[in-house]
């Protein structure tokens, strides 16, 4: 292939419409805008979503989805991080003292992020399949 012999795929480009030249192009007189009307005039505007007056289908249907209030509550916390810390016991007040979580979740859970050397006990804090796992190998238990 040549850089000089490359040229658009069949069907890429197609030329324009030539508007208001007579009856017989098919797009004579009223150009394909229909005979009067906001959208037949030079600067006919509406919003996206006007419906003329009519209600818009985005205020007719119901609202729908949901925003969690407690998705801020929950910390994430690595597993890697667990293994800088000095206490063996570790709940959620060890990991708000060590500044690992912040002071207004009131959740963590660990997720597997790096890899635990030590024997870890966990209290009253959520884990990951694969960090439940790391924890059990490292020796360590959960206590729920």
């Amino acid at each position: 292939m040549r850089l000089n012999t490359m040229k658009p795929g069949r069907g890429a480009k197609t030329s324009a419409k030539r508007l208001g030249r007579g009856g017989g192009s098919g797009l004579g007189k009223t150009s394909g805008k229909g005979h009067k009307g906001q959208t037949a005039r030079a600067g006919g505007f509406h919003k996206v979503g006007f419906e003329g007056g009519q209600m818009p289908i985005q205020r007719r249907l119901p609202k729908r989805g949901f925003r969690s209030a407690m998705k801020g509550l929950t910390a994430g916390v690595r597993l890697q991080e667990l293994g800088k810390l000095e206490e063996t016991v570790i709940d959620l007040a060890v990991l708000k003292k060590a500044n690992i979580v912040s002071p207004q979740a009131q959740r963590a859970k660990v997720y597997l992020s790096g890899s635990l050397e030590k024997a870890v006990t966990l209290r009253g804090i959520l884990l990951t399949k694969g960090a439940r796992v790391a924890v059990d190998k490292a020796g360590g238990k959960v206590e729920d």
